[in-house]
């Protein structure tokens, strides 16, 4: 007991210096756990209003959580005399390992966060995206899940979706309809072109702004070429494609405008060979 008194009495300054630098690495771990939990709810309420999925938010919430609780601790630790620079160095190797080993999956991560946040397509849409046509099913961390217009069902690695470009035709509350129509050069275009205006005007889902668009675009090789473009709603596209084109065949064939096919005009000379 004299011998620890007396250690005591000897070494009290050294000692009561370990003791504050000990509360104080306690005290910086304690406010720093605040502060990083204090971090994490913030981050959480501002994903969470831009109607982020809880699972991303959640994951998302306590790397950033456990990202400051580490740090945290190198500081408490470097603060009672603890060399912390071999500790980074470890979490540093340990970081780049577990990267390289999941590098894939990271890439498909980080892409199913950027998909998620800045939402270029949400579930519904039809979009054309990492080479795959279709409507979004699920959009999730690694992968997201489309149906095509067959009723396949595709699942596209996050990565290659936002490794390509994106067309999203659901998007916009309007589209246009694309019509190259054909006809011979022997049919009267002004009659054909009134033909169309009428088909046009006459579908209800056609809107009146933008108002349709019908022009002669080419004097083709075998048709001179009429473009019909009306503005429909989205929803309406494919159901106005489709009819628009079985009235124009209908209308043409009742009027006696031919709609040509490729031809090719050949013309065959005969050599009379001179007689010696």
């Amino acid at each position: 007991m004299e011998q620890i008194t007396t250690l005591f009495q000897e070494n009290h300054q050294v000692l009561l210096g370990y003791l504050v630098k000990f509360i104080i690495a306690i005290v910086i771990f304690y406010i720093g756990r605040i502060i990083a939990r204090s971090i994490s709810k913030l981050l959480e309420r501002g994903l969470l209003s831009r109607n982020i999925d809880k699972a991303v938010v959640s994951f998302l919430c306590s790397i950033v959580y456990a990202i400051l609780i580490i740090a945290t601790a190198l500081m408490a630790l470097s603060q009672i005399g603890v060399q912390t620079t071999s500790f980074i160095a470890i979490l540093g190797a340990a970081g780049l390992a577990v990267g390289l080993a999941l590098q894939g999956s990271l890439s498909n991560f980080a892409s199913g966060v950027l998909i998620i946040l800045f939402r270029p397509f949400k579930s519904g849409d039809f979009i054309d995206a990492g080479g795959i046509t279709g409507t979004v099913d699920k959009i999730e961390i690694f992968q997201t899940t489309m149906k095509t217009p067959d009723n396949k069902r595709v699942i596209v690695p996050n990565a290659q979706i936002t490794g390509t470009s994106i067309t999203n035709f659901s998007a916009e509350p309007t589209r246009r309809v694309d019509l190259v129509v054909g006809i011979s050069y022997d049919s009267d275009l002004l009659k054909a072109k009134t033909i169309l205006q009428e088909i046009i005007s006459n579908d209800p889902r056609v809107l009146a702004e933008p108002a349709p668009n019908i022009r002669l675009s080419e004097l083709a090789d075998s048709s001179v070429n009429i473009i019909v473009r009306p503005w429909v709603k989205t929803e309406d596209y494919w159901d106005v494609y489709w009819d628009t084109l079985e009235k124009i065949k209908l209308a043409f064939d009742a009027n006696g405008i031919s709609i040509p096919f490729p031809q090719m005009d050949l013309h065959i000379k005969k050599h009379v060979q001179e007689s010696v």
